[in-house]
């Protein structure tokens, strides 16, 4: 019998490992796949500490040099793309060819992110006074905590670290408990790019760790992706601190089906829109409003569409088709 990966987190440029571990499985077959770290206050105070005592000098680099780094991530992360595709499906339940899309997306978003640094600019200013002159200067922050939802856990990693990084921050990723094998493919790929160690960090576990990084006075922002309840409870433990906070929460987004519409196209667009990574996107269709006259037709029509998708274990050749 194959033993079970244990993840660790990544602190100061350093694995280490944690007493307390949970179970991480596959959502479609129950499948053991991983152990993930249950990280302690402590463990959360080390990495904060790491990351402010790495930022002075990061923020010191030049932002060509910073946005190097980024590069040479992205090329690492293109590499091994299959294998970590093939993990996201394991772990998240998304189709393969989308999991393959999100890997691509996350290497092209690190590289698009490096180009800033050419724009990172400031202005001139003027003043009402008299031999006065007035400059804006673009500064780092400090620390960010990027707290991660699970529905785009790979991307989502970069899209918190990257602009970050580039602006002279630095970071402590904190994974969702239910995906953090992949975060663990891309930290382990990071440590061989070169990275300052403290510039990026991880600490995996549920919702206390999120906590424990919201309510810290050592990070200056959280940046946030999942649900409205969640975001205003790190609101409230941020809030003593005057912490800023950048909060991407879940949205209701209606699809309107008008009279005069093309059914077959409305039909098809919102049934991709509400099934596409097993529905959980936050700003597909959460609601249908249609316009009496097409209501019927349009609810017929939506019901045989619904009813021939499959669903099931994603790997390549295993899902099946919902029968009623």
């Amino acid at each position: 019998m194959a033993s079970i990966p244990v993840l660790r987190n990544f602190i100061a440029g350093t694995f280490s490992d944690s007493a307390e571990l949970h179970d991480v499985t596959n959502p479609a077959t129950g499948e053991l796949l991983a152990r993930s770290p249950l990280s302690t206050p402590a463990d959360v105070e080390r990495a904060i500490a790491a990351a402010r005592g790495a930022q002075k000098a990061w923020a010191r680099k030049p932002a060509i040099e910073r946005a190097q780094h980024l590069r040479r991530i992205a090329a690492r992360l293109r590499e091994h793309a299959p294998r970590i595709a093939r993990t996201i499906t394991q772990e998240q339940g998304k189709i393969l060819g989308l999991a393959e899309v999100e890997v691509s997306f996350t290497a092209d978003y690190l590289d698009y992110m490096a180009e800033w640094a050419r724009r990172l600019e400031g202005e001139i200013i003027t003043s009402d006074r008299a031999n006065e002159q007035i400059f804006l200067q673009r500064k780092p922050l400090g620390v960010v905590a990027g707290i991660l939802p699970w529905n785009f856990p790979f991307f989502l990693i970069a899209r918190k670290m990257a602009p970050a990084l580039l602006t002279g921050n630095t970071i402590v990723i904190k994974p969702s408990e239910e995906t953090p094998i992949n975060c663990h493919a891309f930290t382990e790929l990071l440590a061989q790019c070169e990275l300052p160690a403290g510039v990026f960090n991880v600490v995996y576990g549920q919702g206390g760790s999120g906590a424990a990084l919201a309510g810290h006075a050592g990070v200056d922002m959280v940046s946030f992706t999942g649900s409205v309840a969640t975001g205003e409870r790190i609101a409230a433990a941020a809030a003593p601190h005057i912490t800023k906070l950048n909060l991407e929460l879940g949205g209701k987004a209606p699809a309107i089906v008008l009279a005069d519409a093309d059914l077959e196209l409305a039909v098809k667009a919102i049934r991709d829109s509400r099934i596409i990574n097993t529905g959980q996107v936050c700003n597909c269709a959460e609601r249908v409003y249609v316009q009496r006259k097409v209501a019927d037709e349009f609810t017929a029509r939506i019901a045989a569409a619904m009813a021939a998708t499959r669903f099931g274990d994603p790997s390549p050749g295993r899902m099946w088709r919902w029968v009623r």
